[in-house]
């Protein structure tokens, strides 16, 4: 055996391994990976072996996956048993546990829409260390008025509860920080009356450019507490509009971090809220409310991005002047969400102007856009908890959740044949009145029996639907297998459609033959069902399923093979709808 053919032959292996541990459709770069870990030597002719990679996938990658595991054994190679599921990550211990009666930790959404991929972090270890801990976890709705650019969406409310229950996260108690004003009003008068914080009335733009750019003292800082309680019942009373005063923490103008020079804790602010309406005009800030409610609410452990530490000084500011005892802060580093969109206004807006089809659109990344699509939420789970508390800032990757979603629904996604963008394909010559084809269900559970395809014949002649994406990779005299059907040679191809001959019918008749196997549906009307599927950038991919679509039930997840894995929403006489998964 040649060099050559001894590369060739570690490259299958190592082909034909990875597709069947990910369900028939092995990857050019792990592939990759295991022929330079057993042969490092190859590392100088790595073009070379990228290519033949690239060849062994593109080919195998075509096979079912029966063909896969009989061409694994004709090689004799033992496939070793994988395990289902990767053992959940170990997170590092909380510190100092045992200096409280109970973890008591919090989630604080901010209800402008739904929980998606991006916040779905910060919830899922909040989560797992309450049921590590058996503690106590608040949902806290953090709901203050917000800015004009970021306001309260009603129904997220709602939303956010639909994403955690998908998750599967557990909640003790729910809070409203709407409901919770008063109590920030009382806190807020007391670090006035104790010469901690002063009402500022000087526009916004005069104390950046005047006071906190140049690090000097606003002139109202100094003034009595009497005249800083009469403002604040000004600010309380509509004497003062919005935008003309401010209640300020009094920190250290002289501060390197211009954001911790007297920052505001309380302001002004007009609008309409859509759970207390009108009741209030003067809302606390973030820093300020949670100051204040994490001493009160029992707080003993928050979890949060690194990028908030500004977040914790003005909170330890605030206790120490209230004598309160600190809370433990723990950080993470940020993750990078690379090409992905998660803004929740600038979706909300295209879901009102009817760009987006909602938000189970998947380009909103929320978490019902992933359960609408068949991700698990385990496999989100899974995914953030391995990337643990790492301070290391992460560039997160869709197809690393991809990988884990695929391992949790291979084994249970029935196999079914959709041609996208379909183009007519007539084959001649055939010797039979009828052709039927008996896919698995599921190539690695044959006791779940076959699905009928039927093909009429008409004095030799037949119809079937391919794929645009097959029909453009045809080639005058080349050998195609129609999946599980017959062996064509390719005779003409013209004006969006193929003619070809019946060759053979056996898969074995093409022993020697590169021919590529493509899957197909009849052009009988009765025998395929119009299909429409929502892509993961919002296009619609329109085709047709074979008619055995007809017995899923929605809701469920089925692999149209060499297509990708869909979550069915829509099956009736007339149509059926689906989301895109991931391939």
């Amino acid at each position: 055996m040649s060099d050559l053919d001894e590369l060739r032959k570690i490259v299958l292996k190592y082909v034909l391994l990875n597709a069947i541990q990910y369900g028939g459709k092995a990857d050019t770069k792990a592939v990759m990976g295991k022929v330079m870990s057993e042969k490092p030597e190859l590392r100088a002719q790595v073009k070379l072996v990228l290519k033949i990679v690239n060849e062994e996938v593109s080919k195998i990658n075509q096979m079912s996956l029966s063909q896969q595991k009989s061409l694994l054994d004709e090689l004799g190679v033992e496939v070793t048993k994988r395990k289902e599921e990767k053992k959940k990550p170990k997170l590092p211990p909380l510190p100092n546990v045992t200096k409280y009666a109970k973890v008591v930790m919090r989630l604080a959404p901010y209800p402008s829409g739904p929980l998606h991929i991006g916040n779905a972090r910060m919830v899922i270890l909040n989560d797992e260390y309450v049921k590590l801990y058996n503690g106590e976890l608040i949902l806290a709705y953090d709901d203050t008025i917000g800015s004009k650019e970021k306001t309260i969406l009603p129904e997220a409310y709602d939303l956010i509860r639909e994403g955690l229950e998908w998750l599967g996260v557990r909640w003790h108690k729910t809070i409203y920080k709407s409901d919770r004003v008063p109590v920030f009003y009382e806190y807020g008068k007391r670090l006035i009356e104790l010469g901690q914080a002063y009402v500022c009335i000087c526009p916004a733009e005069v104390f950046r450019e005047k006071y906190k750019k140049l690090m000097k003292e606003c002139p109202h800082r100094n003034a009595s507490i009497e005249e800083n309680l009469e403002h604040w019942d000004k600010m309380l009373d509509g004497t003062y509009s919005e935008g003309e005063a401010v209640v300020r923490l009094k920190t250290d103008m002289a501060n390197p971090n211009p954001a911790l020079r007297d920052p505001p804790i309380l302001r002004i602010s007009e609008r309409e809220h859509p759970r207390v309406g009108s009741k209030y005009r003067v809302w606390p800030l973030l820093e300020f409310n949670w100051a204040i409610d994490d001493h009160l609410l029992g707080i003993t452990h928050i979890l949060r991005g690194k990028d908030l530490i500004k977040e914790d000084i003005i909170e330890k500011l605030v206790w120490r002047i209230f004598n309160w005892p600190e809370v433990e802060f723990i950080h993470y580093g940020q993750i990078m969400f690379k090409g992905l969109s998660l803004s929740k206004s600038k979706s909300r807006k295209l879901i009102e102007a009817g760009v987006y089809v909602g938000w189970s659109d998947p380009r909103t990344w929320s978490l019902q856009s992933l359960d609408a699509r068949g991700i698990k939420p385990e496999s989100l789970r899974n995914v953030l908890l391995e990337l643990g508390l790492s301070l290391t800032d992460i560039e997160f990757s869709p197809e690393i959740l991809y990988s884990y979603n695929r391992r949790l629904i291979d084994k249970e996604a029935k196999r079914l044949f959709f041609v996208a963008s379909p183009i007519k394909f007539t084959i001649n010559k055939i010797p039979f009145p009828e052709l039927v084809s008996r896919p698995l269900w599921h190539p690695d559970f044959p006791d779940q029996g076959n699905r009928i395809i039927h093909l009429f014949v008409n004095n030799g002649t037949a119809n079937v639907y391919i794929s645009k994406n097959d029909y453009e990779k045809l080639e005058l005299g080349s050998i195609v297998r129609l999946k599980e059907l017959m062996n064509i040679i390719i005779t003409s191809k013209a004006d969006h459609e193929a003619v070809a001959d019946f060759h053979s019918k056996s898969i074995t008749d093409l022993k020697g033959i590169k021919a590529p196997v493509i899957h197909w549906v009849p052009t009988d009307s009765d025998l395929i069902v119009p299909t429409e599927v929502l892509m993961p950038n919002g296009t619609i991919e329109k085709g047709f399923a074979e008619h055995n679509l007809k017995q899923i039930s929605i809701g469920d997840v089925v692999q149209f093979e060499r297509f990708g894995f869909v979550k069915i929403h829509e099956i009736n006489k007339a149509r059926a709808f689906a989301y895109y998964g991931h391939p």
